[in-house]
């Protein structure tokens, strides 16, 4: 399928998208999209700069715009001991001032072509995506270039994002959701990288010097650890010479702390926090599935029979359909470089609490004893099959796909073999992969009023939770990638 004339509306319809660009290419882009054949070819080029710099590209011509998403291999688990958060404020600032343009200046030019640029930092990775016209790519390409190589860091700014960040943190005291998060993993991670948020805390964030952000960008941003994807108007020979002109400059090696390889602990436990809140949110989760496993597949499809986001799923219709105990409930598998999880989180009411929880149990154990029906293995199989393009509304989650494709080391020819490795999967894999993955045992977390809690780890934390207790600028785990 030809997906550009399909998936660009999204940017033109962000508000961070000038209305100039939108009424540029609005009215083309309409006829264009009725006019294209839905199952033309879409061809993965792999291109490589003259200084060596590898890029996946997608060239299509029919719409004038241009996105690069990239990534560093580092993020969180990089942060200097007793400095979380470092990553993360680092990333916030690199579009705030660059070059020779303070952080007004450099908004401006940015503002003046409708170009988009854009970071943040992941557990494992910063990531940034550039999306602008392909008649500004100059200028956006040099913006891009000096983000990189030459942020400023200047101290007004960095006191800014610093304090934004503090109140984002002292707000999330009071949020159940992140809680819950929050305990999981540092329960689950106790001691590790994994287990330190990726925001950083109120302890740590005050005590992040410009130098520490400075030498976490020096020792990060490298060409070594970088991975790049291009879609849209560029063709190969102008993506090489982008790829030396913003990357070039960048040092040659990354100096990266090694990171040990994890598994989730406390299985078996669950962790009750008292907050004087309407809901009791429940996390729960354990071991998951490293991305290139051979039998990642087989636990993919396991994981959408069980709660993976359709309103068949075995969690959705015991706990939210038969007996109304949630609104919403959901699994997934995360995978890191240095772990894999299966995760799940919902929330009820206090007094549903244990008997939310004992549910989750009893399905999670069904699946990991019996396996799925053949029924079941057939209708996700093909809703997985079907569902894959429908995630790919905007050029940005293209580029972002083919980043992870390559930091998961899937080959260019994936999205090409993809339906024939979920259609392998047999029903003796899936029963045989649900015990492997399931019956590890859980370690739940569960965040409320305490009416029927009892803690089996015998915890409790506090009404409120501590002020030291160190929070992630957003909930939970985060995945690597979303499953593919």
């Amino acid at each position: 399928m030809n997906f550009f004339t399909s998936v660009l509306f999204g940017p033109l319809f962000c508000s961070a998208w000038r209305r100039r660009a939108a009424a540029a290419i609005m009215l083309p882009l309409l006829a264009l999209v009725f006019s294209v054949d839905p199952a033309a070819a879409t061809t993965i080029e792999r291109v490589v700069s003259p200084g060596g710099i590898e890029a996946w590209l997608v060239h299509e011509t029919t719409v004038p715009l241009i996105t690069v998403n990239f990534a560093f291999t580092g993020g969180a688990a990089q942060d200097p001991a007793g400095k979380a958060g470092t990553a993360n404020l680092m990333a916030s600032l690199l579009n705030e001032g660059a070059g020779p343009y303070d952080a007004n200046a450099f908004q401006d030019r940015l503002d003046r072509k409708a170009v988009q640029l854009d970071f943040s930092s992941g557990r494992d990775h910063i990531r940034g995506t550039l999306r602008t016209l392909s008649e500004n790519r100059d200028e956006a390409f040099d913006d891009l270039r000096l983000a990189l190589t030459q942020p400023r860091f200047d101290p007004a700014d960095v006191e800014l994002n610093r304090a934004q960040i503090l109140s984002g943190l002292r707000r999330q005291l009071k949020s159940p959701t992140n809680l819950a998060a929050l305990r999981w993993w540092e329960t689950a991670f106790a001691g590790q990288a994994y287990g330190r948020p990726v925001g950083g805390t109120l302890e740590s964030v005050p005590h992040i010097t410009i130098d520490d952000l400075q030498a976490y960008q020096h020792r990060v941003l490298a060409r070594d650890n970088l991975t790049v994807a291009i879609v849209g108007d560029i063709d190969a020979d102008a993506a090489k010479t982008m790829l030396d002109r913003v990357f070039g400059a960048l040092p040659a090696k990354a100096q990266l702390t090694p990171v040990a390889a994890a598994m989730p602990q406390g299985l078996g436990q669950r962790i009750d926090v008292e907050l004087d809140v309407p809901q009791t949110v429940i996390d729960f989760g354990g071991p998951g599935i490293a991305r290139n496993d051979p039998d990642f597949f087989a636990a993919y499809i396991d994981n959408d029979i069980l709660g993976g986001g359709s309103f068949t799923s075995r969690l959705y219709r015991e706990v939210r359909q038969k007996r109304g105990l949630v609104y919403s409930i959901y699994d997934s598998l995360l995978w890191y470089d240095h772990t894999a999880v299966f995760f799940g989180s919902t929330a009820t009411r206090a007094d549903r609490a244990d008997e939310t929880v004992g549910l989750i149990k009893q399905e999670i154990q069904r699946l990991a004893d019996n396996g799925p029906t053949a029924d079941e293995l057939a209708k996700a199989k093909a809703y997985l099959e079907s569902s894959f393009v429908l995630g790919l509304d905007t050029s940005s989650k293209i580029a972002s796909l083919l980043v992870q494709l390559q930091l998961d080391h899937l080959g260019i020819d994936y999205i090409d073999k993809r339906k024939g490795m979920i259609e392998g999967v047999t029903l003796a894999d899936a029963r045989r992969v649900a015990k492997r993955v399931l019956g590890s045992g859980l370690l739940f977390t569960v965040v409320g009023r305490p009416t029927g809690l009892a803690s089996a780890a015998g915890e409790s934390g506090g009404a409120g939770a501590p002020a030291a207790l160190p929070l992630p600028v957003s909930g939970g785990g985060g995945a690597s990638g979303e499953l593919r």
